[in-house]
């Protein structure tokens, strides 16, 4: 599962942002085979892109629907667009926010840091991805 994944990453022996935290649970779970260069680019998304803008979580998420269901490129159609939608809908309607430091201000803990919006953000994650693999076996 990939919350499994998640308590893998998300430790302090890892040491990873949020949005590295998805991609490497994601990479792991979906056997994704991703490069170096993937991972690294998802570091400057931490943090709510540094400026405390979409959380991390989300925006690691939202990356792996991007590798997992577009072909080649973002106009090919709809699919992966209305995906992304239906994440943003869903964790908003949870944590009442995307912004990272109102997600912060309300959920971080000083023992389990983000541990609420990652654990959020892989619920709905793991909901779309199984769903949408299925539909396409």
């Amino acid at each position: 599962m990939l919350i499994d994944k998640i308590n893998k990453y998300y430790t302090k022996e890892y040491d990873l942002s949020c949005s590295e935290v998805m991609i490497y649970a994601a990479s792991d779970e979906y056997n994704m085979n991703l490069k170096s260069e993937t991972f690294k680019a998802m570091s400057s998304f931490g943090g709510g892109m540094g400026v405390e803008s979409v959380c991390g979580a989300i925006t690691g998420s939202l990356s792996v629907i991007g590798i997992l269901f577009t072909k080649e490129k973002a106009h090919e159609g709809e699919r992966v667009k209305k995906l992304c939608q239906e994440f943003f809908q869903k964790f908003e309607a949870k944590l009442g926010t995307d912004n990272c430091g109102s997600l912060k201000a309300k959920y971080k803990k000083q023992d389990s840091g983000c541990r609420v919006m990652i654990e959020t953000a892989t619920e709905i994650l793991d909901e779309i991805v199984a769903r949408e693999l299925k539909i396409n076996n």
